[in-house]
């Protein structure tokens, strides 16, 4: 019986740390310093399980390329006008706050409520392909068990019927 109550013990007291250890901001992690468009491409998707990107297919070699695959965001209307809207949608997500907003490009951080792990999104007009490119991935962590992909199709899905 006493193992059981150090066993029960322990876990709450792990939970408990951890909890805290997120509160204090410790799973945010740094932004990675190459986040944009650089030479008509946003930053590779991670070489973990936990990212995901419309261009993963340009990065030849990276070992994640074909998992991290996404569909691009269709236009509505022009890159601007896309854009604009994007930007609109972005502000009313929970967790979600924009951290560069230019007429072809969005950055935001969502951050999750009790832990407060950080993932990095970005949306780039490519003018050439005539669609909105996307990359999202976790700061920190090798598996975000699906979250970066479920929210840019969740995003989708409500960008289509904004």
């Amino acid at each position: 019986m006493q193992i059981i109550k150090w066993v029960a013990t322990a876990i709450v007291a792990t939970a408990t740390l951890a909890l805290l250890a997120g509160q204090l901001g410790l799973f945010a992690g740094q932004p990675p310093g190459d986040l944009g468009v650089h030479a008509g491409k946003l930053k590779r998707p991670s070489d973990t399980d936990n990212s995901v990107s419309s261009q993963a297919l340009l990065w030849p070699g990276h070992r994640q390329r074909e998992a991290a695959q996404i569909a691009p965001l269709a236009l509505r209307g022009d890159g601007p006008t896309t854009m604009a809207r994007l930007n609109a949608l972005l502000q009313a997500e929970p967790g979600a706050t924009i951290v560069d907003s230019r007429v072809d490009y969005l950055r935001v951080q969502y951050t999750t409520r009790l832990m407060k792990f950080v993932d990095d999104v970005e949306f780039w007009f490519d003018p050439v392909q005539g669609v909105v490119q996307v990359r999202s991935a976790s700061r920190v962590g090798r598996n975000d068990f699906g979250v970066n992909r479920r929210r840019i199709e969740q995003l989708r899905d409500k960008f289509a019927t904004s």
